[in-house]
């Protein structure tokens, strides 16, 4: 369990509580999170991050009323920055689009810039917002098996714990020669910081460097699955863990989480590479 978890600006968010549903904007609804929480527990400085990288959301559920009173639906893409002060809760993102729901707007391109505006000065950064129509958005296509990618779940370990371990991690045996591996393993889960909620996600890992002992990471993978924690700070905590105990020159570390009440969230940390990559499956 993370040691913040009663931090006192944990303790004034909406999630874990009952609210009410509003559906006329009202761009007050959304609530921040300093990522400094994490990351002081991780000992990063914010000013020195060693990685970089974005959290990418997709919103399934956005909707609002046209000039004359007709409904518009649309698939939103939300990135952000992770060099951005504040994450934005998830529930409080929710409750915000729902707002727009019954909300006259003259255009989409209002929509977006509302959008943008809000929740850049929620994270305090520049937030980007694309719309998408519901049966045109080409990153949430689903992507081909690469052939290159590497599934590890097929590893016959036995499993006798499943809190948070980062001892558990280790390159290969005779593992001097560096490699380049691209993994994956669909059994991250990690549980919502303040709710207990399930938290289910893909975790793609790009590397260059000493092997990474397979049936080790895949030990770790699982021992987060009654890890209370956001879903950006798993992905950080994994990357800073595998930094440490692996010999890695470079790494990519990418979660794709399914999505609950509409929203996804996609955290993407690397050593050099900005973008976070569209590897969307079924689950998302």
């Amino acid at each position: 369990m993370a040691n913040y978890q009663n931090k006192a600006e944990l303790s004034k968010l909406t999630l874990g509580k009952t609210t009410e549903y509003v559906s006329e904007y009202n761009p007050n609804l959304l609530q921040a999170v300093p990522r400094s929480l994490n990351r002081d527990d991780l000992a990063l400085n914010q000013s020195a991050l060693p990685f970089t990288g974005e959290d990418v959301w997709y919103g399934y559920e956005l909707s609002w009323l046209n000039a004359k009173g007709k409904p518009v639906v649309a698939v939103a893409e939300f990135r952000f920055a992770c060099t951005s002060p504040n994450l934005v809760e998830s529930k409080s993102f929710k409750l915000y689009l729902n707002s727009f729901n019954q909300t006259r707007f003259s255009s989409g391109e209002e929509v977006k810039s509302l959008l943008e505006k809000d929740l850049s000065k929620t994270a305090q950064s520049p937030a980007i917002v694309q719309l998408f129509e519901v049966d045109d958005c080409p990153a949430l296509a689903i992507a081909n098996n690469d052939e290159q990618l590497i599934c590890i779940d097929q590893q016959d370990v036995s499993i006798e714990s499943y809190q948070y371990d980062a001892n558990l991690l280790c390159s290969a045996e005779n593992s001097e020669v560096q490699v380049e591996e691209q993994l994956v393993s669909h059994l991250l889960k990690s549980n919502c910081l303040i709710t207990n909620q399930p938290d289910w996600a893909s975790l793609y890992i790009h590397y260059k460097g000493q092997k990474i002992d397979q049936e080790s990471l895949l030990k770790y993978i699982i021992s987060f699955r009654e890890h209370n924690e956001f879903h950006e700070q798993c992905v950080e905590r994994i990357f800073m863990d595998l930094m440490q105990h692996c010999q890695l020159e470079q790494l990519c570390v990418f979660a794709r989480y399914t999505r609950r009440g509409g929203l996804d969230i996609n955290p993407f940390r690397s050593t050099h590479v900005n973008k976070a990559p569209l590897a969307r499956t079924l689950r998302q």
